[in-house]
């Protein structure tokens, strides 16, 4: 079965809705005040099944200037537009904004239908229908077929399902394998079943079971139930009019311009990039940061008009513009949406999504409009190649490219693989995926290798650099977790060794500036004549009225060169007292088999200001370990 959507458009009482009554028996018409008015107000729906196994949901929307907010909602989705022209009155005001609409929202195919047929004479029906072919020239319908109808008489209905089933094969479904979503257009309550939600499936599968979030609160719930066309359901799929059972959300926090998408995947925007597209019937030149009101799907949010590559936009041009939101929304790449004036309400322009989740821009960029560009005209590979660059430094996850791309994550691995083995695009972070442009991942090792190199030169005497020091100088818009594959890297490339904790430059040694070897000297001897208590770090400084980096600068010069031992941060030995001391441990240990604390100083003499750190020492060079309060020599 091939579902599509098929949309009404067209004037006020021109016969949309005793139009969809006459093909389908349903009475679009649900609201009391419809019925007594006579109009449609709100959306109606119904279904159409031809043969060929196409099956049609057909969303009936509102003819009225006031109810145009309703119509482009409907629009939304839709895949084939049945434009209703009563043959009595032809074309009128609404029949042009509705087209227009149409057209801004994307949609590529259609008929006319030129309804109350039998209420003119075959002379008026051909002047009506030479009308209307002239009026579409130059649009999407221009070739589009013209079928007189009467819903009354029944006249012409058959040969109208024909030339949708004609038009229905030639229109491609909705991709099924990307992620669901579902735009809200009406929230209910059924007794014994809670909330229940209708719109159509713009992507994917949705399932009983599955657990999803509305959008842009944020609200978590499950399917319980679907309905596809008034039939009970597991199984929902893109181009469908479903209703959805919602456990665990109540219907008062649902409103229509919510939608329904996986739990955890989107996050709502307040800001999108998009191509604009300015009526050539608007009455005047849309001037950069002018407030028009978005709509889209089922959203409506006030929206500032910032254009990108200038400071206004005539009729009939287009240009690449960035929306910002009153409020956030879902949008997605390829989405259109339609701006609207807020009075006199009119429509000006519409267009597409390019951007959902955009970076800042800076206006008249030529790299972010070249940016734009591609998105809406490059291949796959090229999109996301160029949606990863545009990350910078920051990167972008799988997800950021779900949410930015539309694409399903099947599709952006396919597109990467190509990318990742030309080395234009790396993965530098394992879970969650994460990617770096090539550009920006070289960058990345030319600002670490600066960091290191200014932090030697700033610091002679050092051989390295802390590695936690070195990552914490990592850019504050880069993630830390960058910091490993940009070290392996520059390892590889022989630029930079690792060593513990400590990285450096190869063949680097820290060295003394020829004034202070006299205070290296002075340390080593403090050192020497402490013996087995020698002077700690504060005590060495107090000596030497040095500042303690000076003095510490010098002591890991010295342990690094074998003329001093490091027993902890603050606590330094000249080799030969360690040598000692460890030989009276060796030997009491192989003797007795463990010590104490207290016999450890019994066997030293030494105070417990060097007794503790010295056991301590031990068991990280593991000669002992402890056992308990015990030490014992560590096997092997």
């Amino acid at each position: 079965m091939k579902h599509l959507i098929l949309g009404t458009a067209g004037h006020i009482d021109h016969g949309k809705t005793s139009l969809v009554k006459a093909l389908t028996g349903i009475d679009t018409d649900r609201l009391k005040e419809e019925k007594a008015r006579g109009i449609t107000i709100e959306l109606g729906f119904a279904h159409l099944e031809l043969p060929e196994g196409i099956q049609f949901g057909i969303v009936d929307v509102p003819g009225h200037e006031k109810f145009v907010r309703a119509m482009v909602a409907g629009v939304g989705g839709m895949d084939l537009v049945m434009l209703v022209i009563a043959a009595d009155e032809g074309i009128m005001p609404q029949t042009r904004e509705h087209l227009e609409i149409c057209q801004l929202l994307g949609v590529k195919r259609g008929l006319v239908a030129l309804t109350k047929a039998d209420m003119v004479d075959d002379e008026w029906l051909g002047l009506v229908t030479e009308e209307v072919r002239d009026y579409l020239t130059g649009s999407f319908l221009e070739e589009a077929p013209i079928v007189p109808v009467s819903s009354r008489t029944g006249t012409g209905l058959e040969t109208l399902k024909e030339e949708l089933a004609r038009l229905a094969l030639e229109v491609e479904e909705k991709r099924h394998d990307g992620p669901f979503r579902l735009p809200v257009d009406r929230v209910f309550t059924v007794t014994g079943f809670g909330t229940v939600v209708t719109g159509t499936l713009l992507s994917g599968e949705i399932r009983v079971g599955d657990e999803v979030e509305l959008l842009p609160a944020g609200r978590e719930c499950r399917v319980r139930g679907i309905q596809a066309h008034g039939a009970k359901t597991d199984l929902g799929l893109a181009g469908q009019r479903l209703a959805v059972n919602l456990q665990g959300v109540d219907h008062d926090q649902v409103v229509r311009g919510d939608v329904v998408v996986p739990k955890g995947l989107y996050r709502p925007a307040r800001v999108v990039d998009v191509r604009l597209d300015y009526l050539a019937s608007a009455p005047r030149d849309l001037k950069h940061r002018a407030t028009l009101r978005l709509h889209s799907a089922t959203y409506e949010v006030p929206a500032q008009v910032i254009l990108l590559d200038r400071d206004t936009l005539k009729p009939g041009e287009s240009a690449c513009a960035q929306l910002r939101l009153a409020g956030p929304v879902l949008l997605l790449p390829g989405d259109p949406f339609v701006l609207r004036t807020y009075s006199p309400q009119a429509t000006l322009g519409g267009g597409i999504i390019l951007d959902p989740d955009p970076p800042r821009r800076r206006r008249r960029s030529e790299e972010a409009i070249g940016l734009l560009q591609a998105i809406e005209t490059g291949s796959e590979v090229d999109k996301v190649g160029k949606m990863v660059a545009s990350g910078l430094l920051s990167g972008l996850s799988l997800n950021d490219l779900v949410n930015r791309t539309g694409m399903s994550a099947k599709r952006i691995d396919a597109a990467l693989a190509p990318l990742l083995t030309a080395g234009e695009v790396l993965q530098v972070v394992r879970e969650p995926r994460i990617f770096l442009g090539r550009m920006a991942f070289e960058e990345l090792k030319a600002r670490l290798m600066e960091e290191l190199q200014h932090y030697l030169r700033d610091n002679p005497m050092k051989d390295g650099i802390g590695k936690e020091e070195l990552k914490s100088r990592i850019p504050r818009r880069s993630d830390l977790r960058f910091f490993g594959p940009v070290l392996a890297a520059l390892e590889k490339e022989g630029k930079a060794v690792s060593e513990r904790d400590i990285v450096r430059l190869p063949g680097r040694k820290g060295v003394a500036n020829t004034d202070q070897a006299g205070l290296r000297v002075k340390i080593a001897e403090a050192l020497e004549k402490g013996g087995m208590e020698p002077p700690t770090l504060k005590e060495l400084c107090d000596a030497c009225r040095c500042q303690e980096k000076q003095v510490l600068d010098h002591l890991n010069l010295l342990v690094r060169d074998g003329m001093a031992v490091k027993v902890k941060s603050d606590v330094f030995y000249a080799p030969e007292p360690i040598a000692t001391i460890r030989e009276k441990l060796t030997t009491y240990l192989k003797d007795k088999g463990e010590i104490i604390p207290q016999e450890f100083r019994e066997l030293t003499g030494l105070s417990r200001k060097f007794m503790i750190p010295l056991l301590e020492f031990f068991d990280q060079e593991k000669l002992t370990i402890r056992v308990g309060d015990k030490r014992v020599l560590r096997k092997g």
